[in-house]
């Protein structure tokens, strides 16, 4: 674990996110080019490949995290809803995007469930991970 948290989160994320979209591991639904990613958004994402950049972040923190479940995971990739005149408050994330994410992950064998507890990262998940943490502390 140690690792992980050595090397950029943003360069291992984009590394497993290639990663999982090189080996078809997750893919994105068919509304996906269309949603936002939670209400306090504007605009849906710009990034083409955003949907395996999310599956990789969520990876990453079930990994550091885990036991975590979806309403944890909603409120980490909140943010600010801006209300108008009213004064700016906190609003979650999309639910259902983290929900078909960590289905298509468990589907792929890198997470599974624990119970009532949450989902935690398998065997095969931390290797992937480590692996291309190791990677990039190489390179």
């Amino acid at each position: 674990m140690l690792q992980v948290l050595a090397v950029n989160p943003e360069k291992l994320i984009k590394k497993v996110a290639a990663y999982l979209k090189e080996a078809q591991l997750v893919k994105p639904p068919p509304w996906a080019a269309f949603v936002k990613t939670g209400v306090h958004k504007e605009r849906p994402p710009s990034d083409p490949d955003w949907w395996y950049v999310r599956c990789a972040a969520i990876l990453r923190k079930i990994y550091l995290k885990g036991p975590i479940g979806v309403s944890r995971l909603r409120t980490m990739y909140g943010g600010r809803h801006r209300r108008g005149y009213r004064p700016p408050a906190f609003a979650k994330g999309s639910g259902s995007i983290i929900r078909k994410a960590l289905q298509q992950l468990e589907a792929a064998g890198l997470i599974t469930k624990e119970g009532k507890k949450g989902r935690v990262v398998t065997a095969k998940g931390r290797e992937l991970l480590e692996e291309a943490t190791r990677v990039l502390l190489k390179g």
